[in-house]
């Protein structure tokens, strides 16, 4: 007849909680959550024009790039300028309070920017900013 062993471990659960680890890693998910700013980036890297003039822009939550073959950049793809006006309505829904900033290559055309920044007004944001290089840099 076999007797049953009292103390012998077996049955007995003798792992990790982890709950306090996964409550730390949550609250740091959120933390950074919170204190991540949406920024929707060109994509690319354009040739900007100097400017001697330059008014710093403390932040631009919508960048859009126009590269000097006439490419237009939003959101790190390219875009067609018909797009631009439905993308800018869906973000300024989104964030009521953003702006955007226009970076022009300096070898672009002027119509294209113009048109640009139509779509964007168009699109029912208020404050568009042409980006430039202050002085001396880029």
């Amino acid at each position: 007849m076999l007797s049953k062993r009292h103390g012998s471990g077996e049955g007995e659960d003798h792992g990790i909680d982890l709950a306090p680890m996964l409550d730390f890693v949550l609250n740091l998910l959120i933390f950074f959550i919170i204190t991540t700013s949406f920024v929707k980036e060109p994509g690319v890297s354009v040739d900007r024009a100097e400017a001697e003039t330059v008014r710093m822009a403390e932040h631009g939550n919508i960048l859009i790039a126009i590269r000097a073959n006439g490419e237009i950049w939003m959101d790190r793809r390219q875009v067609d300028i018909r797009q631009i006006r439905p993308l800018v309505e869906r973000l300024h829904i989104e964030r009521p309070d953003d702006t955007v900033i226009v970076v022009a290559d300096k070898a672009a055309k002027a119509g294209v920017l113009g048109k640009v920044m139509d779509e964007v007004k168009a699109g029912g944001i208020k404050e568009v900013a042409m980006g430039a290089a202050g002085a001396g840099g880029k």
